[in-house]
């Protein structure tokens, strides 16, 4: 049985997870993220008869990415004004090692504050390559640029992450020799 109408809802409710990811990093808050979200899937199910394809994360990401910008010029919101709630996104790991734990969070940490740095062009393409794991080609079908691009941008995000990263990483070893 293939996608339908009458299916809709199974199809798209597996990348609920998705959407909120993206969402809450493009708007750096929780609560505007499930707006966002839930604007997004209400969209998706009015306008479900547009979907053509097998994989409909890259289709729901998409509509997500599209009314973050629809809230944002809304909202008339500055991407810079709202702080991203780190407290909220820390995950512990399990590991026995307690100052293993304290690099791995501070590692953490310093990622995603030069995450918050990049431009949204650059982070929008980070969060779907390396945490939602989608091709070049779904990233490009999402964000609606030609593979090249997405492969340019994400080349030049990963640079400026590394530049950004680059001044933390040096005092963190710094300070671990002095010990």
């Amino acid at each position: 049985m293939g996608v339908t109408t009458e299916n809709r809802e199974e199809t798209l409710l597996p990348h609920l997870d998705a959407a909120y990811n993206l969402a809450r990093w493009l708007t750096r808050d929780p609560r505007d993220a499930e707006d966002v979200v839930q604007e997004a899937y209400l969209r998706a199910l009015k306008h479900f008869a547009t979907f053509k394809g097998d994989d409909a994360r890259p289709w729901l990401l998409r509509i997500v990415r599209n009314t973050y910008y629809t809230w944002i010029q809304r909202n008339r919101m500055r991407e810079a004004m709202t702080p991203f709630d780190e407290e909220e996104d820390i995950h512990i790991s399990d590991a026995p090692d307690p100052e293993m734990v304290l690099l791995k969070e501070t590692d953490r940490q310093l990622v995603r504050r030069a995450l918050r740095k990049l431009p949204t062009e650059f982070l929008e393409v980070i969060v779907l390559r390396e945490f939602e794991e989608l091709s070049y080609k779904q990233i490009a079908d999402t964000i609606q640029v030609p593979v090249g691009t997405v492969m340019s941008r994400l080349a030049r995000a990963r640079g400026r992450l590394a530049r950004i990263l680059e001044p933390d990483a040096m005092r963190l070893f710094s300070s671990a020799g002095a010990r």
